[in-house]
């Protein structure tokens, strides 16, 4: 007979943050919700030259695939946001 697993809550402390999200305007919304869930390195070390629509599906991801609860008005200046500082020409 095996026997039955019991599983443990473990506290988890997530270590300092190394990285900070380039100024500019919304950069607090930008920090508000993306930061909630992730570090700013998993923004910061995304390749500079993306598509034209990689910042918009990427947050359209983090809300329809991940949930991230973002208002329809806050996506839109993240998008904003994450395309000026991010993204070269």
């Amino acid at each position: 007979m095996i026997g039955a697993l019991i599983a443990l809550a473990l506290a988890y402390r997530a270590p300092p943050e190394t990285a900070a999200l380039k100024p500019g305007p919304d950069v607090e919304v930008a920090e508000r919700h993306c930061l909630a869930c992730h570090s700013a390195d998993y923004i910061t070390t995304q390749p500079p030259k993306v598509a034209a629509g990689f910042w918009q599906a990427s947050v359209t991801k983090m809300v329809a695939v991940f949930g991230a609860p973002i208002p329809a008005n806050d996506q839109a200046k993240i998008v904003a946001y994450l395309n000026a500082a991010y993204r070269e020409p």
